[in-house]
C-alpha cells in the first residue's frame, strides 16, 4: 500500500445519522482532525430518511387528520378517506430535505470533510471508501468510529420483493391506496405505523406475537394502549405467530399458527431491526457481533480493538436516535481523554409515538414489585385538566411513582398527546441528586395554568394522599 496516497485523520466516522453525527461533532469541537463517510448521496442515516423523521412526519399529520375529524366543526369536511400514503408522504420528504440541509451546513461549518461511498476496514486503522462510480480512496483514522446504524429485519422466508409486502423501510414507497392492512409485529414501529394507517381511514389487523403490546411498558400503559388501539377500530391479535404467507396479485393472506386466515391489500412486517455490521471488514478483526449484527461495546464504546468504537442502533439496547447521539459524543470525548467520566445518564425516556404517544422513564410498577421496592403512586387523569379539555386531547393520564418512605422519584409514566414532551419534567427531577429527587418538588413548585404540566401537581398530590 502506498502510504503516500492514504489520507490521515484523527477520526474516521463511518455513518451519518445521530451516532456519527454526535461523534463528528464533538471530535471536530476538540479539535481532532475529523471524517464522516455516508454510502448515500445524502448525509442523515435512516434515522433520517427511514426511520425516525418519516415515520413521526406521518403521524403528525395523521394526528392532525384524526383530531380536525374528532371535531364537530371540521367534521363533516374533512374525509380521511380521500387521502393516501403518498399524500402524508409529501410532508415527511419536505421535512427530510430540511434536516437534510441543515446537517450539511453543520459539517461544513465545524470543517468536518464528508466522504460518500462503501467503506471497507483493510486493517484496525486503514478504511478503503468505494464511490457510486467505483473511484476508491484510502483513508487512516487513529481511531474509528463505527455509527452505521440497522434496517429492518426481514425473515428469510419471505419474499420482501413482492408488490403487497413491505418493511418499515420499503412502506415509505408505498403508493397503493390499501383498504386493509395488516401490521404483523407490535413493537414500537409496528404500533406507530397501525396509528397512522388507522388515522387513514383503513381497517388495521395487528398481529401481536406476545401476549400484550409493549411488554418493557408499565401494565397500565400497555393496557391503555390496546384499549385506545381497540376503541379506534384496531383489530389486536396477541399471541399469534405466522406460519406462513399466501401472496396474490391484489394483496396477502396471512396462515398463523392458531389456524387463523387473515386476508389484507398489504402487510407490513415489523419484526426488529438488524445492525448494519456485515460487508464492513469485521471479520478479519475479529469484532464480536451477536445474531442480529449488533456489535459487543464497553461502557466507553469500545469494540475488542479498543481504537475501533460503535455506537448508536449498530450496539443494539436501547435503539433510540436519542441515545445514538450521546453516545457517539461520549465515544468522542473518550478519545481525547480517556479519563474523562462521561457516561449516558441511567434512565434514559422513550418517546413512542402511536395516537395517543406514550412515553416513559425509569422503573415500571412490576420492575418496583419485583425489587421488592416499597412504592406508591400517584395519578392525574388528563380528562381533569382544564388544558385537556381546551384542546379536547383528554385521553390519557400522567402516572408518577416514587419511594413510599423517602419520596424519591422511581419513574414517570405518561400516557397522551404530547406525552414525549411532558416526560422531561420528571426526568429533569430523577436526575437531580437523591435529597433533591422527591415528590415535593411536584407539590410545592407552581405550574402556568392552564397548562398539561400541571398533571405533575395532580399527580403529586394525588400520590402524597395515599400515604396519609
Amino acid at each position: 500500500m502506498d502510504s503516500e496516497k492514504v489520507r490521515k485523520f484523527d477520526v474516521v466516522i463511518i455513518g451519518s445519522g445521530p451516532g456519527g453525527e454526535g461523534a463528528a461533532m464533538q471530535a471536530a469541537k476538540q479539535g481532532l482532525k475529523t471524517v464522516i463517510i455516508e454510502k448515500f448521496h445524502q448525509v442523515g442515516g435512516s434515522c433520517t430518511h427511514q426511520g425516525t423523521i418519516p415515520s413521526k412526519a406521518l403521524r403528525q399529520v395523521a394526528y392532525r387528520l384524526t383530531t380536525l375529524q374528532s371535531d364537530s366543526i371540521f367534521r363533516n369536511i374533512i374525509d380521511g378517506g380521500s387521502l393516501s400514503f403518498s399524500d402524508l408522504l409529501k410532508r415527511a420528504k419536505t421535512v427530510i430535505a430540511k434536516q437534510v440541509q441543515m446537517r450539511t451546513n453543520h459539517y461544513h461549518r465545524n470543517e468536518i470533510e464528508v466522504m460518500h461511498g462503501n467503506a471497507l476496514l483493510l486493517d484496525e486503522h486503514t478504511v478503503e471508501v468505494k464511490d457510486i462510480d467505483g473511484k476508491t480512496d484510502l483513508v487512516h483514522g487513529k481511531y474509528i468510529v463505527l455509527a452505521t446504524g440497522s434496517r429492518p429485519y426481514q425473515p428469510d422466508n419471505i419474499d420482501f420483493s413482492h408488490p403487497r409486502i413491505f418493511d418499515s423501510d420499503s412502506i415509505l414507497t408505498l403508493d397503493l391506496k390499501p383498504r386493509t392492512v395488516t401490521v404483523y409485529g407490535a413493537g414500537v414501529i409496528g404500533c406507530e405505523y397501525t396509528s397512522i394507517f388507522r388515522a387513514l381511514g383503513r381497517k388495521v389487523n395487528l398481529i401481536n406475537t406476545r401476549s400484550s403490546l409493549l411488554s418493557f411498558l408499565d401494565d397500565e400503559i400497555s393496557d391503555a394502549l390496546s384499549y385506545h388501539l381497540r376503541d379506534q377500530g384496531v383489530l389486536i391479535r396477541n399471541n399469534e405467530e405466522l406460519d406462513r404467507l399466501e401472496t396474490l396479485d391484489d394483496g396477502v393472506i396471512a396462515h398463523l399458527k392458531s389456524g387463523k386466515r387473515i386476508r389484507s391489500d398489504i402487510i407490513l412486517f415489523a419484526t426488529g431491526r438488524t445492525g448494519n455490521s456485515d460487508h464492513l471488514g469485521l471479520e478479519d478483526l475479529q469484532i464480536e457481533r451477536n445474531k442480529r449484527g449488533h456489535i459487543k461495546v464497553n461502557k466507553h464504546y469500545q469494540t475488542s480493538s479498543p481504537h475501533i468504537y460503535a455506537v448508536g442502533d449498530l450496539t443494539g439496547f436501547p435503539s433510540l436516535a436519542s441515545s445514538a447521539y450521546d453516545q457517539g459524543r461520549f465515544a468522542s470525548c473518550h478519545i481525547l481523554n480517556p479519563d474523562c467520566d462521561d457516561a449516558l445518564v441511567k434512565d434514559i425516556p422513550v418517546g413512542i409515538y402511536t395516537s395517543p404517544e406514550i412515553s416513559c422513564i425509569g422503573k415500571t410498577e412490576k420492575e418496583l414489585t419485583d425489587m421488592k421496592v416499597p412504592y406508591e403512586v400517584g395519578h392525574s387523569s388528563f380528562r381533569h385538566l382544564a388544558r385537556a379539555q381546551i384542546t379536547g386531547q383528554t385521553v390519557g393520564m400522567l402516572k408518577i411513582l416514587f419511594h413510599s418512605e423517602t419520596l424519591e422519584i422511581l419513574g414517570i409514566h405518561c400516557f397522551g398527546q404530547n406525552a414525549a414532551e411532558i416526560v422531561h419534567i420528571g426526568q429533569a427531577i430523577m436526575c437531580q441528586e437523591q435529597e433533591s429527587n422527591s415528590l415535593k418538588y411536584f407539590i410545592n413548585t407552581t405550574f402556568n395554568y392552564p397548562t398539561m404540566a400541571e398533571a405533575y401537581r395532580v399527580a403529586a398530590l394525588n400520590g402524597i394522599n395515599r400515604l396519609c
